[in-house]
């Protein structure tokens, strides 16, 4: 019976907690569209998000597409295939790597300030101050982080989509001994727009999930500062897991005719 019993309890909580989460996101999706609205709050998160996420995300793009090109070259000298290393850098980096890799940047970095910002404000009632104030919660914190999450993140990634395939250039070119202008006309020839597109739909995606985990679990975060690391770790953890599995499901619809 203690199994049942096991089962039976986790059950319970795993329904309950999609509950809990679908419930928060159908309502802070619709008080994106409600006023009041705070546009000062948004600029700010989006400087937040997107501007001083930009280091930690370049640096990331840049050695991801250099290690790309060299071990690229190790596999594809193998086959006397090495031409198509400019092929496969820009499209690695466009449709996967440069918004998944961003995407968990920005979650580890974004994603725990918010849910340990908003759980600290939980814990110490200053979110009961603001509705003691008519001020609503929702409206002054979860909307304007979600709105510039999903903004600011496909600009990270375009930045990601540039210094990535800069990153394989500079490899190509000066390490493996590539000729520079055929590199960067392979890779002009061979990007489509799709590609680009595919990639930033996923970080707009990507945006809208770090924010809302970020801030659903600060919001529920509860007994103190325990709660409040608790909450930071759930927030990055579910996020990037989320990440991963959203990744699957856009390219499967991007790219299912492809056979």
């Amino acid at each position: 019976m203690r199994f049942f019993i096991f089962l039976g309890k986790h059950s319970l909580s795993l329904f309950s907690t999609i509950g809990r989460i679908s419930i928060f996101t159908i309502t802070a999706i619709t008080r994106c569209f409600v006023p009041p609205f705070y546009p000062r709050l948004i600029a700010r998160q989006i400087v937040e998000i997107g501007f001083y996420s930009l280091p930690v995300v370049g640096l990331t793009a840049i050695f991801t597409g250099m290690v790309l090109a060299l071990q690229s070259y190790t596999g594809f000298a193998r086959f006397n295939a090495e031409g198509a290393i400019a092929n496969v850098v820009v499209l690695s980096i466009t449709r996967e790597l440069a918004p998944v890799l961003a995407g968990l940047m920005v979650a580890g970095r974004i994603g725990a300030a918010m849910a340990a910002e908003i759980g600290t404000m939980r814990v110490t009632e200053q979110i009961d101050a603001l509705s003691t104030l008519s001020t609503n919660p929702f409206n002054y914190l979860v909307v304007p982080r979600i709105i510039s999450g999903t903004i600011a993140l496909p600009f990270l990634v375009i930045v990601a989509d540039v210094i990535g395939v800069m990153g394989g250039y500079l490899v190509s070119v000066h390490k493996l001994g590539f000729n520079p202008t055929l590199y960067l006309q392979k890779t002009w020839e061979f990007i489509q727009p799709i590609d680009i597109i595919s990639g930033l739909v996923k970080a707009s995606v990507f945006g809208f999930i770090i924010s809302l985990l970020g801030c659903y679990h600060g919001y529920h975060s509860e007994g103190g500062a325990q709660g409040v690391g608790r909450a930071t770790t759930n927030a990055v953890v579910g996020a990037s897991i989320l990440i991963l599995a959203a990744n699957y499901m856009i390219t499967e619809i991007f790219f299912s005719n492809i056979q």
